[in-house]
């Protein structure tokens, strides 16, 4: 049977890349959450106006991988510290968000928020906010970094740190490098 855990953490393309390169996740999507209207596109979410955050949907294998530990690497792999920002991405739709589908999801989302504060010094600033209705993003930006993505600049800047974040603190969890 499979989970989901749906998270922000910015560019959706950054977090999907981390997060398929994960033992027991069995598939991410990219998309929109949180917002005011129904079947956004990227256009609209870009513009900030609609709530929508830049999401990945995470299916996982809970034999194999749980809950916690896909928020403990969501933690390690972005920066929890930054208001509705991630690096050069600025705006409400890049915000650092848990999307809890039931209670047990959101009692874990505040111990892991509680195991991140507690290694740093700043404030983590990652919401919780149930999760609604989550919007599917355009063909083209699904898998972006196994296509696309590894020859876009700004990709190549992000990405490759992120990834290397989770092979040193989650090896164990990491899959095989290519």
């Amino acid at each position: 049977m499979t989970d989901y855990v749906i998270l922000a953490g910015g560019c959706f393309w950054c977090t999907e890349a981390v997060f398929k390169d994960v033992i027991g996740v069995e598939s991410v999507e990219s998309g929109y959450i949180g917002g005011t209207i129904a079947n956004p596109t990227y256009k609209q979410v870009c513009g900030g106006d609609t709530g929508h955050a830049e999401a990945i949907r995470v299916g996982f294998d809970p034999a194999q991988l749980n809950y916690g530990d896909l928020l403990d690497i969501f933690f390690a792999t972005h920066d929890p510290t930054q208001l509705n920002r991630q690096g050069n991405d600025i705006g409400t739709q890049y915000r650092s968000a848990i999307f809890p589908t039931n209670n047990m999801q959101e009692e874990q989302a505040n111990e892991a928020i509680a195991r991140a504060q507690a290694g740093i010094d700043k404030p983590i600033v990652t919401t919780i906010e149930y999760a609604d209705e989550f919007w599917p993003a355009e063909d083209y930006h699904q898998d972006y970094w196994e296509g696309e993505g590894q020859r876009n600049p700004y990709c190549l800047a992000v990405i490759p740190p992120k990834l290397q974040k989770l092979r040193k603190s989650f090896a164990a969890r990491a899959k095989a490098e290519a």
